[in-house]
């Protein structure tokens, strides 16, 4: 019966290893792993751990790695077929459906394996013929630092230059030769007969999720040779797309360290194998940009690997590319690193030079997502005018957007905004930061080039001082929790500025703020929630913004609700703001009606707009314009 990955990645979601391998191992806590005594050999000290959070066990005392599905195979040899039945019925789980097709298909694709295995054997063995280009294959691993246990390790091999070799050995061993062409080996052309795909090549076999081979990449020993890496074509074994090369050798590596390591996305096979022969759990896309799929199949193995490549332009290709394929689907808990090694120097070139240990202090060298895609849109242009400045903040925003989780969408527009502002922001001639005085309640001190003490002043603004009068009314309630949302959240009003500046914020009390809002927006001042309170309390509004948080929570609106998503807060805030600008344009339209007496006057548009209006001010003090289906 075939499963396929998905299918098995969800059984092995559903059960704890400890909870399976417990049930034939005494197991006990060790921090965030299990340890028992090893079920495949004798021994007084236990050495065998299983995480649950990595989905492994290991036993360092046979070496012996795997999963729940495996553990069953050894423990109690069973199939790999009845291992995951037995584990579907733990876990609830229906087989898929074996139809007669599914088996035949099934059964070929076995035969095709079959094949790839042998093809494997045979490239391996003819590394170590005696003709000049085995000879030159050794000699370039060699160079490359490969001892023969390595080679050994990785199942590399050799392609030789005759175009029918491998193609004349398996014919002989019983192989069909349409099955040679289907699984990739063979290159077939109307009216030539099939030969050999790979010639004089260094051979790198690569394995799925099972450790089963389903194809090969080649390196050309010929430096006139136009392909210098060389894939095997998509087969009915070989999807490269939903594959990275090296993936079952990382995961046991993953799976057998104690430290909590990194996985490493590395751009060819040599980076691969140079940071595993380190101990190093690092994989590669197969001559491609990383695939969405590929992305999920990292992130159930780790939730922030780390993506390493050369630091020359090549390697920033690449970089971007992989920036742009895996921003839509970052999420909360879901993410990359980004390694850039400097000098022009790649994984395989730092572990020949300096060893295993400078190679993990370059690749644990990271910076985050956000940092790596601010400096790629930043160097993108020279920002030597307002046009380009306004350029690299539309971009900015534009690449937040792609986001699919809302919340973290969010999330990265205020972090890129508040760097985009960092970088054009200005500090006083000969003035440096000193720290955040108590004395300046909560403003930035500095000291001068004589080292003398400087306090910002608190100003009252005219417009402070009106908003402070102001105060002697009452804040309507809503009003204030549609302040409070902007007050928190400033980068909600980027959307509606003309809007604000039309109708602001639905009471008068709150218009000289909403003012003061607007031209903080066209400042180079970081517009985070605290330094736009700070700057707003030494302008003199710092009563009202008192008033307006008592007023706010009097509201119980749902814009400041603490169970509420981020989305969903400034989804309700948006709804409130278009109602309150609807409010005061229907309540402006009415007083120009009572007002313009010499114009002609339709009673019954005066009623209905007058119905609206009442209608809409009910539905804003009730709380009634929040829900779903309000059809106010």
């Amino acid at each position: 019966m075939r499963f396929d990955d998905r299918f098995l990645e969800e059984l092995k979601s559903r059960l704890r290893p400890s909870e399976v391998i417990g049930k034939a191992v005494k197991l006990r806590r060790n921090g965030r792993e299990w340890v028992g005594l090893s079920p495949f050999s004798k021994e007084k000290t236990p050495s065998f751990y299983v995480n649950d959070e990595k989905g492994f066990f290991h036993d360092f005392s046979s070496g012996k790695h795997g999963d729940i599905i495996s553990f069953l195979q050894e423990t109690e040899r069973l199939s790999f077929v009845e291992a995951v039945e037995r584990l579907a019925s733990e876990a609830g789980m229906a087989l898929p459906v074996q139809t007669p097709q599914a088996a035949q298909a099934e059964q070929k694709r076995q035969s095709l394996n079959d094949w790839m295995e042998l093809a494997a054997r045979w490239f391996a063995a003819r590394l170590h013929d005696n003709t000049p280009g085995a000879k030159a294959a050794r000699d370039y691993l060699k160079k490359r630092g490969l001892s023969d246990q390595d080679v050994a390790h990785f199942g590399l091999g050799y392609a030789p230059k005759e175009q029918t070799a491998l193609k004349d050995a398996l014919v002989q061993k019983g192989a069909k030769v349409s099955e040679l062409v289907e699984c990739g080996l063979l290159i077939e052309i109307e009216g030539k007969a099939p030969y050999d795909r790979f010639r004089n090549r260094l051979m790198f076999p690569i394995e799925d999720a099972r450790s089963k081979i389903v194809s090969f990449g080649g390196r050309a020993l010929d430096p006139d040779e136009k392909a210098k890496y060389l894939n095997g074509p998509e087969t009915p074994l070989f999807h490269k797309g939903s594959l990275l090369y090296g993936l079952p050798k990382a995961l046991k590596i993953l799976g057998s360290s104690q430290t909590g390591p990194e996985l490493v996305v590395v751009e060819g096979y040599m980076d691969v194998l140079a940071c595993q022969r380190a101990q190093i759990a690092a994989v590669a896309p197969l001559g491609t940009a990383l695939t969405e799929e590929q992305i999920d199949i990292l992130w159930r193995r780790h939730p922030e690997p780390t993506l390493c490549f050369d630091g020359d332009k090549a390697g920033m290709r690449a970089a971007n590319r992989a920036l742009d394929r895996a921003l839509p689907k970052l999420k909360p808990g879901k993410s990359f690193k980004v390694c850039l090694i400097t000098g022009g120097k790649d994984p395989d070139d730092v572990l020949r030079e300096k060893g295993a240990l400078a190679l993990r202090e370059s690749l644990s060298e990271t910076q985050p997502f956000v940092e790596v895609l601010f400096k790629r849109e930043r160097e993108l242009e020279p920002l030597d005018t307002p046009e380009r400045k306004a350029g690299l903040r539309k971009r900015l925003r534009a690449l937040a957007a792609q986001i699919e989780d809302k919340d973290l969408a969010d999330s990265y527009r205020q972090d890129l905004m508040a760097r985009y502002d960092a970088l054009f922001q200005r500090q006083p001639q000969n003035l440096q930061p000193r720290f955040q005085s108590a004395q300046g309640r909560g403003r930035f001190a500095y000291r001068d080039a004589q080292g003398r003490l400087i306090e910002p002043p608190t100003i009252a603004t005219p417009e402070g001082q009106m908003a402070a009068r102001a105060l002697s009314k009452a804040l309507d309630p809503m009003a204030a929790a549609l302040a409070q949302g902007l007050l928190d959240h400033p980068d909600w009003m980027f959307d509606h500025m003309e809007a604000l500046e039309s109708y602001g914020l639905g009471d008068p009390a709150l218009d000289a703020l909403v003012r003061a809002l607007v031209s903080l927006s066209f400042s180079t001042s970081p517009l985070d929630s605290g330094a736009v309170n700070r700057h707003l309390q030494n302008q003199g509004f710092g009563a009202l913004l008192s008033e307006i948080q008592k007023a706010a929570l009097r509201s119980a609106s749902p814009i400041l609700a603490q169970d509420k998503t981020l989305a969903d807060a400034q989804a309700g805030w948006i709804k409130a703001f278009n109602a309150f600008a609807r409010l005061t344009a229907l309540d402006r339209a009415l007083k120009a009606a009572r007002d313009d007496a010499s114009a002609e006057f339709d009673a019954e548009i005066f009623a209905r707009t007058k119905q609206e209006r009442d209608s809409l001010r009910k539905a804003l003090k009730s709380g009634q314009i929040f829900e779903a289906e309000s059809d106010v």
